[in-house]
C-alpha cells in the first residue's frame, strides 16, 4: 500500500478514522465529517447507529491507496530495495 491509509480510534461516543492524505482526496458522498480545517489529515466520526455509505467508504479507500502509490512511484528508490 506504500503508506498508511487510515487510522481507527475507538472512543465512548465514536469510532474516529482518520485518513493521512484525507484533503488529497475526492469526497463527492461528504463522508469527511470532521478535521476539515486542516492540510493535511480528514477524518470520519460514526456514532453509535449510524449507517456508512459502503460504497462511498469504498472508493476513498481505493483513493487513499492510489494516492499513496503515486507518491511512493515518483520517490528515488534508495539503493539494496526492490
Amino acid at each position: 500500500m506504500a503508506g498508511i491509509v487510515c487510522t481507527g480510534e475507538t472512543y465512548k461516543q465514536v469510532v474516529k478514522l482518520t485518513f493521512t492524505k484525507g484533503a488529497a482526496l475526492p469526497d463527492p458522498a461528504r463522508l469527511f465529517n470532521v478535521s476539515l480545517d486542516g492540510n493535511a489529515r480528514r477524518a470520519i466520526d460514526i456514532r453509535e447507529g449510524e449507517v456508512l455509505d459502503a460504497d462511498a467508504f469504498k472508493a476513498l479507500v481505493q483513493a487513499a491507496v492510489a494516492l499513496n502509490l503515486q507518491a511512493a512511484a515518483k520517490k528515488p528508490q534508495k539503493q539494496g530495495q526492490p
